[in-house]
C-alpha cells in the first residue's frame, strides 16, 4: 500500500510539474511568407498580416507592421522606410525580419504577465532553400524568443494542411503557389521524392500587371493596385465560364504625369500573366518527368493538389488540367493550407520524421 502511495504521489508531482511548465511554454506555428505571415496558436489563426514593416529611417524604431505598414507603403516621406524583409521566399533583410517577427509574436497574446514564456515554434520554409538561408530563418526565430525551433518544407506543410497522409506509401503531387516562390513536390513515405522550387509566383504576377498597364495603357500603378487588379480580374485563361466585371484601376499617367484611371478586363490580365503561368506549367511538367513510375501511377489516379494564394487565380486549375491531362484539386482554404499544416506539425513536434531540427 505504501509503494502504491509513493507511485501516486510521484505521478501527481509529474502532472503538476508538466502543467506548471506548460504555463511558461507557448507553442506557435508560423507560415513566414514573402507576401503574408500567418501564425497559429492553439489551432487558431492569431495573426494573418502582410509581411511588411515600417521603421524610422534614422533610429530604426518600429512604427508599424502588417496591415498598418502596408497602408503606409508607397505613401511615406523621407524619414519613414517601409521594408518587405522577405524576397523569393527567403530572408533578404535579417534585422527587419527579426523585428517584424517579434512584433507579430506580441500580437499572438502569448506574452507572459511577469516574464516572456519559452516559445516552441515550427516554421515553414521553401523546399529549395540553401543551408545559409535556412540558418537565417532559425536565427531570426531564436532572436525573436524561440527556445525550440523545427522547420518544415512548404509543400510538405501544404500536403499535411490539405489532409493528405504524407506518411503513406502512395504518392501525391502538391503545387503551392505563394507570394515569392512556387513549390512543386511529389510526396511519399514522409519525404519529398521530387521537387521543383521556382521564383515565379504571386509577386511576379503583380510585376507582370504593372508592366502590362505601363505598356498597354500608359499608366503607372502601385504594387497595391496591381494586387487589387489581380484579386478582382486576375485570370489564367481568356475563356472563363463566370467572368468577373471589368475593374477600374488608378495610377499616374506616364505622358502627362497626372492621376488617371482605366478599366481593365480579365482577358487583358490573362495575357499579362501568360508568361509567368507558362513557367509554372513547365516546372510542373518537369517534376512529373522526374517522378518514379510507381508514383506517377498514383498521381494519375489522385491528380494534383493546388495550394497557396496563386491557386485562387481564375481558371488556373482548368489550364493545368489541360496541360497535364490530370485531375486538379484546389485546397479548401488554399491561403491557409500551409499554415494549417505547420500547426498540425507543431502537435507532432517529436513524431513527424520530416521536421528539420
Amino acid at each position: 500500500m505504501g509503494q502504491l502511495s509513493q507511485i501516486f504521489v510521484s505521478l501527481q508531482i509529474k502532472f503538476i510539474t508538466m502543467g506548471f511548465l506548460s504555463l511558461f511554454t507557448k507553442e506557435i506555428a508560423i507560415d513566414l511568407g514573402t507576401a503574408n505571415t500567418v501564425i497559429l496558436h492553439n489551432d487558431k489563426v492569431v495573426v494573418d498580416e502582410p509581411s511588411i514593416i515600417a521603421v524610422e529611417r534614422n533610429t530604426r524604431r518600429v512604427m508599424a507592421v502588417g496591415k498598418k505598414a502596408l497602408m503606409m507603403h508607397g505613401r511615406t516621406h523621407e524619414n519613414i522606410l517601409t521594408i518587405r524583409p522577405l524576397k523569393d521566399g527567403v530572408i533578404a533583410d535579417f534585422q527587419s525580419t527579426e523585428m517584424m517577427l517579434r512584433e507579430f509574436i506580441k500580437m499572438t497574446g502569448t506574452r507572459g504577465i511577469l516574464f516572456p514564456p519559452a516559445l516552441k515554434m515550427v516554421i515553414c520554409i521553401p523546399s529549395g532553400i540553401t543551408e545559409v538561408e535556412e540558418r537565417a530563418v532559425r536565427d531570426s526565430a531564436e532572436q525573436s524568443g524561440a527556445k525550440e525551433v523545427r522547420l518544415i518544407h512548404e509543400p510538405m506543410a501544404a500536403a499535411v494542411g490539405i489532409g493528405i497522409d504524407v506518411l503513406d506509401a502512395n504518392g501525391n503531387m502538391i503545387v503551392d503557389i505563394g507570394g515569392g516562390t512556387s513549390e512543386i513536390a511529389v510526396i511519399a513515405l514522409g519525404g519529398i521524392v521530387t521537387q521543383k522550387s521556382i521564383k515565379t509566383a504571386g509577386d511576379d504576377f503583380n510585376e507582370d500587371i504593372i508592366e502590362y498597364m505601363r505598356k498597354k495603357h500608359n499608366i503607372y500603378v502601385s504594387e497595391s493596385m496591381a494586387e487589387e487588379i489581380k484579386t478582382n480580374v486576375g485570370a489564367a485563361i481568356e475563356d472563363l465560364d463566370n467572368p468577373p466585371e471589368d475593374y477600374e484601376a488608378y495610377g499616374r499617367d506616364l505622358l502627362l504625369g497626372i492621376p488617371k484611371s482605366v478599366k481593365v478586363n480579365y482577358r487583358e490580365i490573362a495575357q499579362a500573366l501568360n508568361d509567368s503561368i507558362t513557367k509554372i506549367e513547365a516546372s510542373v511538367i518537369n517534376a512529373l518527368e522526374l517522378t518514379p513510375p510507381a508514383l506517377s501511377a498514383d498521381i494519375y489516379k489522385t491528380g494534383i493538389y493546388l495550394a497557396g494564394g496563386g491557386s485562387l487565380l481564375r481558371g488556373l486549375d482548368k489550364r493545368l488540367a489541360k496541360k497535364t491531362k490530370l485531375k486538379i484539386h484546389v485546397a479548401e482554404d488554399p491561403l491557409r493550407a500551409v499554415a494549417r499544416g505547420t500547426s498540425i506539425a507543431l502537435k507532432n513536434f517529436d513524431k513527424f520524421p520530416f521536421l528539420i531540427k
